[in-house]
Formats: C-alpha cells, structure tokens, sequence
C-alpha cells in the first residue's frame, strides 16, 4: 500500500533556530522557508513540524529559545557599544552596577533638614498622627533654615 497525501514539509532546523535566536516572527520565518514559487510556508504547516521536531508548537519553543537567543545578541552589542557610547555606558552601569547619578550641593544641612523633616511626617502617618502633622511649604523651611544657619547680624 503507498502513502497517502503529501510528504511532510521539512525545515532546515539550523536555519530555524537563527532566525528564532534573531527574533523573526512565525510569519517572517515562514517568508523565509519559501517554496520554489517565492510562495511563503504555511504558519500551520511550521507549527506542526516544531511539534514534531522539538516536541512543541512554535510558540512554545520561541518563548523557550528563540527570545533568549536575541536577548544574549541584544545584550552583547549594547556592551560593544558602550565602549564607544558614553549614554551607552552610563545607561549599562546604571542597571548592572546600581550606580546612580548623584546631586551635590554646597550646604547640606537644608537637605538634611528636608529629610529629618520628612522622616518625622513618616514616623508620625505610621502611628496615625497624620492629622497633627505641621504642614510647611517648601519656601518655609528654606527661610527657617537660612534664619537658623545665617542670623541676623552677622
């Protein structure tokens, strides 16, 4: 008795992989694999061949292996061109490193006042005490400082 039907379509796994770890979509991997015609593949027909290549539909294997392939490129040529690009590289130091940038100013002590401020309103909502809270402005607290650092009649 012959076999029934068409051969079954084979796909260069090799190929498939690249352009997974490239990451083409399903329907660019099938303009890919063309047929004589220029005729692109059938997406059901990709599909059912990753079931029986790699044991799952092609969604499945791409979410397994296709995004971590362009992950590890993507992430290699950021580092590359980081060596030539300044942003580049503050941007890679700031989300491996945890560097961060950092504001200085000549007098501390109205920052520090701002955050023992601050630390008192946290402590106070915590316990409840919101409502007791003395609400300052911004201007306010500057002039109380000033006053405090700079007194009059010196």
């Amino acid at each position: 008795m012959g076999t029934r039907g068409r051969p079954r379509k084979e796909f260069d796994r090799k190929a498939f992989e690249d352009l997974c770890s490239l990451g083409c979509s399903q329907e660019e991997i099938c303009w890919f694999f063309r047929d004589e015609n220029g005729k692109p593949a059938n997406i059901d027909t990709l599909s059912r061949w990753c079931v029986r290549t790699y044991k799952m539909n092609f969604q499945e294997y791409f979410k397994k292996t296709g995004l971590m392939g362009l992950k590890i490129r993507l992430r290699r040529n950021q580092f590359k061109l980081s060596e030539k690009n300044a942003a580049m590289a503050i941007f890679l130091g700031k989300n491996y490193l945890g560097q961060k940038d950092v504001v200085e100013t000549e007098d501390t002590k109205v920052i520090d006042k701002l955050e023992s401020i601050l630390a008192t309103a946290r402590a106070q909502a915590e316990q409840g005490e919101a409502d007791k809270l003395e609400y300052l402005s911004e201007e306010d607290v500057i002039q109380q400082e000033t006053t405090r650092v700079h007194p009059e009649g010196e």
